[in-house]
């Protein structure tokens, strides 16, 4: 019975040193919302055993979600620190609330998640931790609402990002081009005019990110996008996907088997590390 008991301990200790990443819960103040947001950060193993700066994968939330999502609602919950340690990566998860789209607001005043992740919270981090303080260093993903916010920040500020991703994207804010059913369409509506207005068929052309194809073009970041041939989101990244192909612009498009679901994210940020791990090595900011 006591080998039994210590071989079980030893099991258990053994799964915890597996899994040596820290995970932090900090408090980023914004100025311009006066206000403090939450965020989570994952530290590779390696971070407290280097005196090396490491690259930062800024990982994005969903809507109606918030900044510890992808610590507690993946399959499996170790995901993310696993990334960490596989890639020697920080991963910061800022708060992005339940639909702001990462935007600043045009209608709402109190809205200005744009100015508070561009201003702010890089800043932040980067004086806080030992980052690369440096585009070439600097990452960018998410899923759904943080996959369309991953592209339109990275688009709109190239200077700040060497590569860019995106999971079941909401990329189009005009949602007749989304596959919902009428109630759905209805409900998701209005949260999205709280934050664009009343939709029309120009207001929300500038918020889309189909419509930006030839910036993302004119930038050359490298791009990686995931999506689910069962995903309601579906049109809005292939047409996304089509205009690039046309404009000649680089992009590695990915449609797999799954929805718009844990399990199908579960499946694509190991692959967008991947692709990410191989332009941080072209630009000599990996960590060995």
């Amino acid at each position: 019975m006591k080998k039994l008991y210590f071989l079980l301990a030893f099991l258990m200790l053994s799964n915890l040193c597996a899994y040596a990443s820290r995970v932090d819960t900090i408090q980023v103040p914004s100025a311009v919302m006066n206000k403090t947001f939450k965020a989570a950060i994952v530290f590779p193993d390696s971070y407290a055993k280097s005196k090396k700066d490491f690259p930062v994968l800024y990982l994005l939330h969903g809507g109606f979600g918030h900044f510890d999502d992808w610590l507690l609602k993946t399959p499996d919950k170790m995901l993310v620190r696993n990334l960490a340690d596989q890639y020697n990566t920080i991963i910061v998860m800022p708060e992005g609330e339940i639909f702001s789209y990462y935007i600043d607001s045009p209608v709402d005043p109190n809205s200005k998640f744009e100015t508070y992740f561009i201003k702010e919270v890089i800043p932040f981090i980067d004086s806080k931790y030992r980052t690369v303080k440096d585009k070439k260093g600097r990452l960018i993903t998410g899923l759904s609402m943080g996959g369309y916010g991953s592209l339109y920040l990275s688009t709109r500020h190239p200077d700040l990002f060497v590569a860019a991703g995106t999971m079941s994207g909401a990329l189009d804010p005009n949602m007749t081009t989304w596959n919902l059913t009428p109630e759905r369409f209805n409900g998701l509506s209005k949260f999205l005019e709280k934050i664009l207005g009343p939709m029309t068929p120009d207001s929300y052309l500038p918020y889309s990110i189909v419509n930006m194809a030839d910036q993302i073009r004119r930038n050359g970041m490298p791009l990686v996008m995931d999506i689910g041939v069962d995903d309601f989101l579906l049109e809005p990244n292939r047409e996304l996907h089509r205009r690039l192909v046309y404009n000649h612009t680089a992009h590695d498009y990915t449609e797999r088997p799954g929805g718009h679901t844990w399990d199908f994210w579960q499946s694509a940020l190991p692959s967008q590390l991947l692709f990410f791990s191989k332009v941080l090595k072209v630009n000599n900011t990996t960590v060995e």
